[in-house]
Parts: structure tokens; C-alpha cells; sequence
């Protein structure tokens, strides 16, 4: 049993079967760790170079060193290879390489020191001899499914304890040995003890198929580890998008076809559609990218490459990867045999590319970056200076799988005539009426669409005034909402009375964007861009939710407005801890008793003749026979053409200033 696999509950599993222990054969493997973590702002090539080099003047024969892929080892090379003594020989290895460099790093050296530069391959893959030292850097790469796109992508996690325990067991295999780790004592109680099962991070597309073909569930098996319900989901619709399952999920006839195929179901289904002309592609997409690191992404390069090698490089600088080439046509050979008698029509690489990518047919947005949307509905980028970085569609066989916007690592072009020969059925013509946040308007269009692609697009001149309405909805959620005055303050007296316990509806900010379908949308007639909306009252929808009785009873208890002792109306303001209005300090001269709705006192604000606050009071009378003097003396000096009564209970209340000929 693998020395990463936590073996206790495959015992349970079984019925609480005993388990036995056998550790094999090896040599005790002293473990040092570092003093101090690493600190984030350094590279984890330089620290762990720096780390080879202090355990190579430390020890003697081979080393190992683990890291997380192609991109470290080569990073890590280039910083060890001026720095080491002479007599140590660097070999890299990982699973990309060339079958003949990859036989160089296992096999003994007669002279000096081999140093091998290795990814997880030599953990558990590979035995290597000479090997008495070895230098974890304490990193794994992993494919990881992830729902939300659909894709699978390489992520760099942290080693697991089994997994450390595993790496430094390779000093042990011969003699006494000699582990280093990249991080300290403490920071290894932190790791998790195992590396997480197969089914929790793989593609489960093959999975599902499968258990279609059987008639089964997951739930009907006693998994040791159940498969994710959004990615199990997510691998159901595939299928069915494919036409391997029902929308039931049992299998179809052409399903069955597919899982006959030992292949992933997106290219089994190319496979069977398109016949044996697609076997070079099928083989080429389920094996390594037979092109060296810097190749543009263009697919028909590396079939050129897997057809006739010799051609490809009389023509192109790009690096091959022979042994990738060569399993490539092996496996071809094999595929053609496998799919005589299926498929009809003769299809190009583009098409046959598009059967099993149809959710990845990219449309290239517009700018000078080269974006596109994908038929899925997620987004992708070409790398820049790419040659096809241009191409109005293609279809990507290969993203990293980033969940904003995945990064195009092997791509196809594609014409929109072999689009619209191979989905016909599905292209279909919409009317979209939406609110474009960048336009900061309602747009009508009609689209002719395949998924997320619109390859047509039309003005919609007689949309419904409906559509438009509520299209309009979405632009006053992302607006936010245009609050006048009167509106503001009709909402501040129906909150008022309703936290005091009256029958109104919840007129919140939070309860009106949720009911928006219900009051606002009859009155959006007319309105579809932020400048319209900018000029459009709420006040008349907020109050046609009250019914005639709520409204009596609002203007009652919490009326608009307050009549001034000139009978000028002014509005009342609710918003704060007291109703609130503010007014010029003469136009309340023989006031006599505070101003009050209902039993509750009004804040009155009052002002200087420039409008400028000169008392804020909740005691009118108050104020006339104590404060009021001393405003009264200040106010003289600055506005003497007004009235300063020194009674102003038995003054008459006045908004004019005397005539200038008056003293």
C-alpha cells in the first residue's frame, strides 16, 4: 500500500478489516530543518538554491532535490549552475523531458556528484541508486477540477506530511542519508497529514460516464471518498451537452459509444463523430504538449509537428519534444483502428476541435487585447504578441483554468461557416433587452447567439415598453437610487409611524430594491439611461403604495408639512431623532407655544435674514424669554433694516426688511 494513503479508513470501509504494517527496508535519514521561515518577500528558487548549496559543502554523494515543476527546475538550474563546485553535475527531471534525459538523471554517475532537479515523479515513481541526500522544498503541483469554469488547472500547495516523509525516505534507500527541509520545525505541524484523494480534485467526466453506463449513483456505492455534488454535476452536464446522457442523465446510444473509447469523453465523442481523421488530434490532446516552453498556442502547429517532424522543423525554430511525438502517433495508429466505420463527413482540425470543445468556441472581444468569450460563458486571454492573438474565433484545447479569465495555452482558429455546419440547431436568434453598466443605458438588440457567442447583432427598434421597464430595473440597482427631497422625506414620515407600530410597508432601502418589480417598475415608462433616471422623481411611486386610508392617516400623524404663522407651508423633515423644520427667526415673531405633530415636539431651525443658523431649539418659548436677547443684540448690529422686537411673543411675524428711509 502507498506510504501517502491513510489507510484507516480503507479499513473501515472493509468492515474494520485489521491492518498490518510492513515498513521495508531502509537506513535511518537524519531531518533538518531551517531556523526561520522563509520570508515571503524572497524567491522560493533563491532559498532553495541557497540550501543546496550549504547541504552539498555539508554531505557527500547524490542529491535530490523536490520541486514543484518544470518552471522551478529550470529557474533553480540557471541560479546553481555558476555556484556549485565542478565536479557536481546538474540533471533535471520531470515528466515533459525527453525519455533519454530523464534515463541520464536516474542513471549512477561515475565521476563527482549527480544533482537532481526532480518534480513528485520521484517520489514514488522512479527509484534512483545513488541518491544519499535529499533537499524538499516542500511544494506539489496538483490538478485541481474547478466547477465554476469547468476546467482543470495545475495549483502549487504545500506538501502533505505523508508526502514529506515519503521525499526524505529516498536518502534512506542505500545508506544513511540525510534529509533538508524548507521550512522550520513549526511550520510543519501546520501541513496536512495526507494529500487529498483523486476524486476530490480530477475531471469527472470519465466518472459519470461510467457510472451512467452501470445505471448507478454515487450514493449507491460505497465510495471511500464521495465525488463533489457541483463538480459531479458540473461532469453530468457536460455529458449531456456531448448527447451522452439524457436530460433524465440515462445514457444514450452515442454514450455507450463513448465509454467503449479509452479516452476522456470529450474526445471519445470527437472520435466517434468525426471517424478515424480525428484520431491524430484525439491522440495529440490527451498527451503532453510536444512543443518546448515559448511555442505560440496554435494546435495546428503540433499536429504539423506529430505528422511529419521532419517538415515541422525544416520550417519552424520551435523545440520537439520527441517523445511526446512518438507516443502521439503510437496512440494515433491505435485510434484510427478503433474508429473505422464511425463518423460521416469529412471534418478539418478546426471542426474536429469544436466537437470536443463546444462550450470552448471563443469569440474575440473587442480591443486591442486579445479577450475572448468563450461559448461556456467564461472568459479567456491570449497571451500577448501571440501570432493568433488577432483570430476573430478559435477554440481553446487548453486553459489554465483561472476562474476570471483562463489563460489560452493551445488554441485552434476556427471559420464561422464551420461553426454554423457543426451547431446548427443550437444557433437561434434572442431579443436582449438589458442595461449595459459601460453604456450606463438600456440596450434592444436582436442577437443571433451560440451560447455565450453572439454572432449577429441587430438594433431591436420596437421593443416593449416592458422589456424596456424592466431592463430599466437592473440600471436603478446598479445606479443606486435618485432621491429628491419631497421623496426623502415622504419615506423618513411612513418609517416614523411604522417602527411606532402603524400598518405601512417597509419602505427600508433594502426592502425597496428587493420589491422594485412591484412599485417602481409601472412608472419607469420612458426612462432607460442614467441621465433620465437622474431626473426621475420617486415621489409618486413611493406614495401609490399607500392605499386612501394609509394616506389619511400619514398626513395625520406625521404630516408634510408645517403652516407657518404667515400661513407659508414649509415641509417638515423626518430623517432625524425629531421632526425638523427650518424657517427665518422672524416669520415665528408671536409664536407662543412650540410647534409639535402629534404630542411630539418639532426641532425648529432658526435663521439669520442671510439664511444662517443662529438657534436650534426644541423650546420656542423658551428661547424668546432667555436667549433671545442676546441673538437679538448680536442680530441688530448685523441686519438693522430688520425687525429685533424686544417682545417678539407680541410681534407680528414678517419676512420683509424695513425701508431703507426708515431708522
Amino acid at each position: 500500500m502507498s506510504a501517502t494513503l491513510d489507510a484507516a479508513p480503507v479499513a473501515r470501509l472493509m468492515g474494520d478489516v485489521p491492518m498490518i504494517t510492513s515498513e521495508g527496508r531502509s537506513y535511518p535519514v537524519e531531518i533538518r530543518w531551517r531556523d526561520r521561515p522563509r520570508p515571503k518577500t524572497r524567491r522560493f528558487e533563491e532559498a532553495l538554491a541557497d540550501l543546496v548549496n550549504e547541504a552539498v559543502a555539508e554531505t557527500t554523494g547524490g542529491v535530490l532535490v523536490f520541486l514543484p515543476g518544470e518552471g522551478e527546475i529550470r529557474r533553480a538550474e540557471a541560479l546553481l549552475r555558476p555556484r556549485l563546485p565542478g565536479d557536481c553535475q546538474l540533471r533535471p527531471l520531470f515528466g515533459a523531458m525527453e525519455f533519454a534525459a530523464q534515463r541520464a538523471a536516474i542513471a549512477p554517475v561515475t565521476e563527482g556528484r549527480k544533482i537532481v532537479l526532480a518534480t513528485s515523479i520521484a517520489e514514488t515513481s522512479l527509484t534512483i541508486e545513488d541518491i544519499r541526500v535529499v533537499i524538499d522544498g516542500g511544494l506539489a503541483r496538483r490538478a485541481r477540477f474547478d466547477p465554476g469554469s469547468g476546467m482543470s488547472r495545475l495549483v502549487t500547495e504545500p506538501v502533505t506530511r505523508a508526502e514529506a516523509t515519503q521525499r526524505a525516505g529516498r536518502a534512506g534507500r542505500v545508506a544513511e542519508g540525510r534529509c533538508y527541509r524548507l521550512w522550520t520545525r513549526g511550520e510543519e505541524g501546520a501541513l496536512q497529514a495526507y494529500p487529498p484523494a483523486e476524486i476530490e480534485a480530477a475531471d469527472l467526466a470519465g466518472l459519470a460516464l461510467e457510472l451512467a453506463l452501470w445505471g448507478a449513483a454515487p450514493q449507491d456505492l460505497p465510495l471511500l471518498t464521495p465525488p463533489n455534488p457541483g463538480a459531479y454535476a458540473e461532469a453530468r452536464a457536460l455529458l449531456e451537452m456531448l448527447g451522452a446522457l439524457e436530460a433524465t442523465g440515462r445514457i444514450t446510444p452515442h454514450g455507450k459509444a463513448l465509454a467503449a473509447l479509452p479516452l476522456h469523453p470529450r474526445l471519445a465523442h470527437m472520435l466517434t463523430s468525426a471517424g478515424p481523421e480525428a484520431a491524430m488530434l484525439a491522440a495529440l490532446l490527451a498527451e503532453r504538449d510536444p512543443l518546448g516552453r515559448g511555442a505560440p498556442v496554435d494546435l495546428a502547429l503540433r499536429l504539423s509537428a506529430a505528422r511529419d517532424l521532419r517538415a515541422f522543423e525544416a520550417r519552424h525554430v520551435h523545440t520537439v519534444n520527441r517523445g511526446p511525438v512518438e507516443r502521439i502517433k503510437t496512440e494515433a495508429r491505435r485510434l484510427a483502428v478503433q474508429a473505422k466505420g464511425r463518423g460521416q463527413a469529412t471534418r478539418s482540425d478546426a471542426e474536429c476541435a469544436a466537437l470536443a470543445y463546444p462550450d470552448r468556441i471563443g469569440l474575440r472581444r473587442k480591443g486591442d487585447a486579445p479577450r475572448y468569450v468563450l461559448s461556456g460563458g467564461k472568459g479567456a486571454v491570449m497571451p500577448e504578441g501571440d501570432p493568433m492573438g488577432q483570430t476573430r474565433l478559435i477554440v481553446a484545447t487548453d486553459l489554465d483554468g483561472d476562474p476570471r479569465e483562463a489563460r489560452i495555452r493551445q488554441a485552434i482558429a476556427i471559420s464561422e461557416a464551420e461553426i454554423r455546419g457543426l451547431f446548427a440547431e443550437r444557433i437561434v436568434w434572442q431579443d436582449v433587452c438589458l442595461w449595459d453598466r459601460r453604456e450606463r443605458r438600456v440596450v434592444a438588440r436582436k442577437q443571433e447567439r451560440f451560447g455565450a457567442l453572439v454572432l449577429d447583432d441587430r438594433h431591436w427598434r420596437d421593443a416593449p415598453e416592458e422589456r424596456i421597464a424592466r431592463a430599466m430595473l437592473d440600471g436603478v440597482r446598479d445606479l443606486g437610487f435618485n432621491w429628491s427631497d419631497p421623496a426623502r422625506r415622504f419615506v423618513a414620515r411612513v418609517q416614523l409611524l411604522r417602527d411606532g407600530g402603524a400598518d405601512l410597508p417597509d419602505m427600508s432601502e433594502a426592502a425597496l430594491i428587493e420589491t422594485l418589480d412591484d412599485w417602481l417598475l409601472p412608472y419607469l415608462r420612458g426612462v432607460r439611461s442614467a441621465p433620465e433616471w437622474k431626473k426621475f422623481d420617486m415621489l409618486d411611486a413611493l406614495r401609490a403604495r399607500l392605499d386612501w386610508d394609509q394616506m389619511q392617516m400619514l398626513d395625520r400623524a406625521a404630516p408634510a408639512q408645517f403652516t407657518t404663522p404667515l400661513g407659508r407651508k414649509i415641509p417638515i423633515d423626518y430623517s432625524g431623532e425629531y421632526p425638523e423644520i427650518t424657517l427665518r427667526l422672524q416669520e415665528m415673531f408671536g409664536q407662543t407655544t412650540h410647534p409639535t405633530v402629534g404630542r411630539t415636539p418639532l426641532r425648529v431651525t432658526l435663521l439669520s435674514p442671510g439664511n444662517r443658523p443662529v438657534q436650534t431649539t426644541l423650546d420656542l418659548p423658551g428661547f424668546w424669554a432667555s436667549s433671545y436677547a442676546d441673538v437679538r443684540k448680536d442680530m441688530r448690529g448685523r441686519y438693522p433694516r430688520h425687525p429685533w422686537p424686544e417682545d417678539p411673543t407680541e410681534a407680528d411675524p414678517t419676512l420683509r426688511a424695513k425701508p431703507r428711509n426708515i431708522p
